[in-house]
């Protein structure tokens, strides 16, 4: 009988690269692992990227007569090269899915397998730009395959042995049509079991085929029913495998969104990463199962899993809590003419090892491929080869994109996949939300008869920061709060956008970042990067998107305060709010989720909130200078960016941006600051900024803005700013 071993134990690890290893090498590690969990994480963009190797002494496994012996490597990032005594076995290049190597035939007494494992710098495998931390490392689980000599068969680009295909051909009766497959090795005949029948199958070229018909079928209908059939497949050796299925129906609509099973449910969720504070992306099933819990309490129905093949042990929550899911490869931000056969390879494994999941809805192409890359007829036809591998390997799901916020609607790679989505980021790094509405109006007016989604958007916050007076680019829990209150009542209002992902669920590691007081972090998420502080922001999402009766009162964090009047926010899904002050009854509203109260404050206070059964409550204190441990230091002084009155002759940071670029003078000092303020936010905003789309973008927010709201907004410091002042007030300005 086939059995598999975990091999977790015994390993040795070195960055030491000094040729293919005669013997084990380095120091003893707890597999899975990485060797970025720490320097990925801390900033500088100086984490360790380049070939590592990974040494194990493993003896000869007992093999049945005729059988195989089977390694399998659940991820390996970036590139792997496997030797076996010696002797290169096998190369895989892509660091997100699964692959197999058979080792039976080179196989001693004794063996040394030896890894190499690459994350460098290159032009053939992605993901090699983006935002986001690339971990080197046996990360997932190795696992060796011992099978008889008839058996299922474990392919080199991972795909499990049975693929079943269920097809709901009538909704009003529940009838599904379920194609089973199996690739077989050494036998002749497979007998499937479903539900109880029990169909025969010969086999033919590798392949046996029974197709069942399920008469009132239990239906996969997302969150609230997400049942799960299992079908089995036996030899008559007595080899058996299975699979889990669903049956569902998946409709999309241009003017009605998305439909699951014949009515409206409108996708609404979040993106993922996988890594985690101080682990990277070695996680465990229990972490999966956290971020699960998190996302569920908060009432998504969607998960985006960005921006690569995640764990199966995570498709497999998906499938059982009934998120539906979108998948995409990690073809982003920058097109590379050299790695097209790499984006199909990729493509072909995400299809072919996630194929049987009923969570997963679509197949995404690509994501912001047009950042740092001209729409060039090699990048098009890149992607048409994807769109068309996608429906050959499965007809049954459509194909979708995330395109970047400076993408022209006009553009023909928005009529290359099935249906598209925009990530948007009016409001944080550009322009004022109101665009975000005015975009897709005008995107769902030009084009009624396309699909479109909402694939990001999000505002950094980092949980200490507060403010009575939030602004865009402050990084403060208070701008994100009303940054995700203005989104999530623009999508409420938009139900024909078929999915919308805020991004993201958690915050998440980018080693270029170096901003928001935090180093080697992206801080959009809803939830802090060690899982262990909901921002105030995931409590909007639940009052908007859960059945789970709550109320939050938002600002726990917001203790001291130098208002005289202060603002008392909170998020319920309750219909009624009663507030109360040092346990006197202040005011009882009506309202729908977000209830605002303006309340006076002298000294120390406790602040509650009731919503029939369920409270909540804070402290706040009257105080006479902001607390410091609020702001960023660019923003500490912010009301005294210049010295004395200004000088209206002459430039100063209150003048209008485009003017100022303009001047000769002062153009070239202010494209300095500009560059040297955008280089905190890493390797991708350095790549994008010779995009024509966002230059001509920034040009139309500079016509409105301030040369200080621009600036503040870019994450220059005060010191520089004030500087700058000092020096424009030397200006004269043309007359």
């Amino acid at each position: 009988m086939s059995k598999a071993i975990t091999l977790n134990q015994g390993w040795h690890f070195t960055k030491e690269n000094n040729g293919i290893p005669t013997t084990v090498t380095g120091d003893v590690v707890a597999m899975p692992h990485t060797w970025n969990a720490v320097d990925g994480q801390d900033g500088g963009n100086d984490y360790y990227r380049g070939t590592c190797w990974y040494t194990l002494n493993l003896p000869k496994p007992e093999i049945p007569a005729g059988g195989r012996a089977v390694l399998q490597f659940d991820g390996a990032a970036m590139s792997a090269v496997v030797y076996l005594n010696g002797k290169k076995l096998a190369e895989h290049k892509g660091g997100y899915s699964a692959f197999r190597v058979d080792i039976t035939d080179e196989l001693a007494a004794e063996n040394l397998l030896a890894v190499s494992v690459d994350n460098s710098d290159n032009d053939t495998v992605y993901p090699q730009k983006a935002d986001f931390t690339f971990y080197g490392g046996l990360y997932r689980d190795v696992t060796l395959h011992i099978v008889p000599a008839a058996h299922f068969a474990l392919w080199e680009n991972g795909a499990p042995a049975l693929r079943v295909t269920p097809i709901v051909t009538n909704l009003q009766t529940k009838t599904a049509e379920v194609t089973v497959e199996a690739a077989v090795v050494g036998a002749q005949t497979v007998d499937f079991v479903l539900e109880g029948k029990h169909i025969s199958a010969a086999v033919e070229n590798g392949d046996a085929k029974a197709v069942f018909t399920l008469e009132h079928a239990h239906l996969w209908d997302g969150i609230d029913d997400p049942y799960l059939y299992s079908v089995t497949a036996k030899l008559d050796n007595g080899e058996m495998t299975s699979a889990r299925f669903g049956c569902r129906k998946f409709e999309i609509n241009p003017q009605q969104g998305f439909f699951l099973n014949g009515r409206s449910y409108p996708l609404r969720g979040v993106s993922r990463h996988q890594d985690r504070k101080d682990v990277g992306n070695v996680l465990t099933r229990a972490m999966m199962e956290e971020d699960m819990a998190l996302i569920l309490e908060m009432g998504a129905n969607t998960i985006r899993l960005a921006h690569y093949q995640h764990a199966q042990e995570f498709y497999d929550l998906c499938d059982e809590k009934g998120v539906v899911v979108w998948a995409e490869i990690p073809y982003i931000t920058m097109h590379m003419p050299n790695g097209r056969a790499n984006t199909l390879t990729q493509m072909e494994e995400l299809i072919v090892q996630n194929y049987n999941h009923p969570s997963i809805a679509v197949w995404g192409l690509s994501n912001e491929i047009t950042a740092a890359s001209a729409v060039s007829e090699d990048l098009l036809e890149n992607h048409r080869q994807l769109n068309d591998l996608a429906h050959r390997l499965d007809p049954t799901r459509p194909t979708t994109m995330a395109n970047v916020f400076m993408l022209e609607t006009t553009s023909p790679i928005l009529e290359i996949p099935d249906v598209n989505s925009y990530n948007l980021y009016f409001g944080w790094y550009l322009g004022d939300l109101v665009q975000n509405e005015q975009f897709f109006d005008k995107y769902h007016a030009d084009y009624p008869d396309r699909c479109i989604g909402f694939s990001e958007y999000g505002a950094d916050a980092n949980p200490a920061y507060q403010s009575a007076t939030p602004e865009k680019g402050d990084y403060t829990e208070t701008y994100q709060r009303i940054y995700h209150e203005f989104m999530v009542k623009m999508i409420e209002q938009r139900p024909w956008l078929w999915a919308t992902h805020v991004w993201n669920m958690f915050d998440f590691a980018a080693d270029g970042r170096d901003e928001g007081g935090k180093h080697g972090e992206n801080q959009k998420g809803l939830v802090t990067f060690d899982r262990k502080l909901k921002k105030d922001a995931f409590y909007l999402y639940k009052a908007y998107w859960s059945k789970e009766p709550f109320i939050h009162l938002c600002g726990s964090r917001y203790r001291d305060r130098t208002e005289d009047v202060t603002e008392i926010k909170v998020y319920t899904n309750q219909p009624s709010v009663t507030l109360y002050k040092d346990h006197e009854l202040v005011e009882t509203k009506q309202g729908d989720k977000v209830f605002t109260f303006k309340l006076p404050i002298s000294g120390s206070h406790w602040i509650e909130v009731h919503a029939g059964s369920f409270s909540d409550a804070i402290v706040v204190n009257k105080v006479d200078k902001p607390n410091p441990a609020y702001s960023m230091d660019n923003r500490k002084d912010v009301n005294n960016w210049f010295d004395g009155e200004l000088d209206t002759s002459c430039w100063s940071i209150k003048d209008n941006m485009a003017a100022a670029m303009a001047d000769p003078k002062v153009g070239p000092m202010l494209q300095q600051m500009t560059k040297k303020a955008a280089s905190s936010r890493g390797d991708v905003a350095t790549a994008v900024k010779d995009n024509p789309a966002l230059k001509a973008m920034m040009a139309r927010a500079m016509k409105r803005m301030t040369i200080e709201s621009i600036l503040q907004q870019a994450g220059a410091d005060a010191e520089s700013i004030k500087h700058l002042n000092r020096v424009l007030q030397t200006i004269k300005k043309a007359q």
